[in-house]
């Protein structure tokens, strides 16, 4: 990132223009990542097959297993949610430092209730609604059908959560066949104009206002149907630019330069997209953020 892109980000961010999109990177030292949890759930139920880090592949095997999706949902649940949350006090923890400006939406992947207990943490009264994803699950209807109608408020901000909450096992996009069945449906959504699965504020939010991604791959399917397929209908001149926190990419080590011509590839091919990258880890791009706003504590 550049001079420049770190002085309008902080500016976006003061001014409340500005759409955190947080996924499991945000979580780092937290809870486990999903490669993690994957290799100890495929150890669990002996998985057969070498993607052990496929965590979408490795729990609709375990869903299979056990003959019944929701109840391994509801142990994933219980196991998350067993780890001790983050610390808020921490000038470096991400939830925390977020939480300080007046942003009225935040867009999660995550399942955990950190950003709520974060904003509650600086005084706030966050709203949550949760994705209605599935054709079989209906979540909280009242409050969802609530959002379309909620005004921009940054001290009563909306999070909402695109893939579940661990409040709601049900509600989880965790398997492969969950995440073929959210991502069938977004598609569908947007090609029928359909505001049920990303209502006005949330598409407002990803819209009109750069986006920070924060632990979310650029390399995500996920990312790729939302991002893509919502704003490649937006006229270039409207089109804000983004910013996305990424760890360097794994990349073929016995290949010389491998690391630099991967980021070097993501940096030119992402730019297309008006997306500029912070290359290191959510942590230590919320250090940088508080240091170029002159906070050392």
């Amino acid at each position: 990132m550049e001079d420049g892109d770190w002085q309008r980000l902080i500016d976006q961010l003061s001014n409340g223009d500005c759409t955190p999109f947080l996924g499991a990177g945000a979580c780092h030292g937290t809870l486990p990542s999903g490669a993690d949890l994957s290799t100890t759930w495929a150890a669990s139920c002996d998985y057969p097959f070498t993607d052990t880090f496929d965590l979408a592949r490795v729990m609709q095997y375990a869903a299979f297993t056990h003959g019944d999706a929701v109840y391994v949902k509801q142990l994933i649940c219980r196991e998350l949610e067993s780890a001790a949350p983050p610390d808020f006090s921490s000038p470096i923890e991400p939830h925390a430092l977020l939480a300080g400006f007046p942003l009225p939406v935040f867009i999660t992947t995550n399942y955990d209730d950190y950003l709520a207990k974060a904003l509650e943490e600086a005084g706030k009264q966050p709203r949550v609604a949760l994705c209605p994803w599935s054709d079989h699950g209906v979540y909280d209807s009242e409050l969802f059908d609530a959002v379309n109608e909620l005004d921009d408020d940054p001290d009563r901000p909306l999070v909402y959560h695109l893939h579940g909450s661990w409040s709601k096992p049900h509600s989880l996009v965790l398997t492969e066949r969950d995440y073929l069945e959210f991502l069938v449906n977004v598609a569908a959504a947007k090609n029928n104009d359909d505001r049920r699965l990303v209502p006005g504020p949330v598409l407002t939010a990803l819209t009109s206002r750069p986006l920070l991604f924060i632990g979310y791959s650029l390399r995500d399917l996920t990312f790729l149907v939302l991002f893509y397929g919502l704003l490649r209908d937006i006229p270039g001149i409207h089109r804000r630019r983004n910013v996305s926190v990424q760890l360097p990419p794994p990349t073929n080590g016995a290949s010389a330069g491998a690391a630099e011509r991967a980021k070097n590839f993501m940096t030119s091919y992402f730019a297309e997209w008006n997306i500029s990258i912070f290359w290191g880890s959510a942590a230590e791009f919320c250090a940088e953020l508080r240091s170029r706003m002159g906070k050392t504590a």
